[in-house]
């Protein structure tokens, strides 16, 4: 007679898994948190203190540097680049990040790979301040090579309602405040591989001073702790993810304004000068964030003190005319 086990499924891989998981989980747990884990659903208690509470949803997954992360075997980082490109999002509406949930499948279940995954999703909820209170982990033979695998995130916020509106204060002669990314974040990896070829590099070829795998699986920067301290100093917020500056801060404006921004103050990392050999300037704006994981847009009066608070820099101003103008 014919198991699971001889379709590829190791179900007693599945529960030892969950076994190694629970601490972890529950070391990312606050006060709203209802139970453990191991129910059908998270359950998370309203939190306190809102006049009219909003909740906020964002989901994302890492895209192709999971091809990286397995083929170079460093798996630890892209738990934390799960979270970032969810709670980072979730921020721009003003909403402050509460709880996280998470999808990992793969084609062969292997624990000790899993848990090494799920150990970054839990560091990125750690530096979130949310919640892990649930997943899932799919062994799906046939769907996925044995090794491979992938990952989706789901983060759930919370605002008040007036928030949701702030950006409508928006206007000409705020200021941009731009905030460093750790490098090349979780966008664009597929144009990377590319370059790879086309510059016979590999993962393990040495590029700043290290192995170069190491300076592509830099893991995303989560920006919550970051506004939470700076959130009423701050009008409007845009997270340079896919598209790069020239499409997501059009996001965070009010119809009919647009940003200048002065090029020559970016602060790009040696990576994306590599980049820049083989993709063309205009390419890699609309692709990268160029070295911008977030821009604060901010009264003209906070702008040094969002800068210094933030670890930023001023970038540019919002002018009148629709569009980004990288000057």
């Amino acid at each position: 007679m014919l198991s699971y086990k001889d379709s590829g499924v190791d179900i007693d891989e599945g529960n030892a898994l969950v076994d190694g998981l629970k601490p972890l989980v529950q070391s990312t747990f606050d006060t709203n948190v209802i139970g453990g884990i191991g129910s059908f659903a998270g359950a998370y208690a309203m939190p306190s203190g809102y006049k009219q509470p909003v909740i906020l949803g964002a989901t994302d997954g890492v895209g192709t540097k999971l091809r990286l992360a397995i083929d170079s075997g460093i798996l630890e980082n892209v738990g934390i680049d799960l979270v970032a490109m969810c709670v980072n999002d979730l921020i721009c509406n003003f909403a402050t990040p509460i709880f996280f949930l998470d999808y990992y499948a793969t084609g062969k279940l292997d624990k000790t790979d899993a848990l090494r995954v799920i150990q970054g999703i839990v560091e990125g909820c750690k530096l979130a301040q949310c919640a892990l209170i649930g997943g899932e982990s799919a062994e799906m033979p046939g769907m996925y090579a044995p090794k491979d695998f992938d990952l989706a995130g789901f983060a759930v916020g919370i605002a008040e309602r007036e928030d949701l509106g702030r950006t409508d204060n928006v206007q000409v002669g705020d200021v941009l405040v731009a905030l460093p990314s750790s490098g090349l974040h979780s966008n664009g990896y597929s144009l990377v591989r590319k370059v790879l070829e086309r510059a016979n590099l590999t993962l393990d070829s040495v590029f700043d001073g290290m192995p170069l795998a190491q300076t592509l699986l830099t893991p995303t920067k989560i920006y919550v702790k970051t506004f939470l301290e700076l959130k009423n100093h701050i009008k409007a917020l845009a997270h340079i993810t896919g598209g790069g500056i020239v499409e997501n801060l059009p996001r965070a404006l009010p119809r009919g304004l647009g940003a200048r921004i002065q090029k020559n103050v970016i602060k790009t990392p040696p990576i994306f000068d590599l980049i820049q050999r083989y993709v063309s300037e205009e390419e890699c704006f609309r692709t990268f964030n160029m070295g911008i994981g977030m821009i604060f847009v901010v009264d003209a009066k906070n702008a040094d003190f969002v800068a210094k608070g933030s670890g930023g820099y001023v970038l540019g101003h919002i002018d009148s005319q629709s569009g980004v103008k990288l000057q």
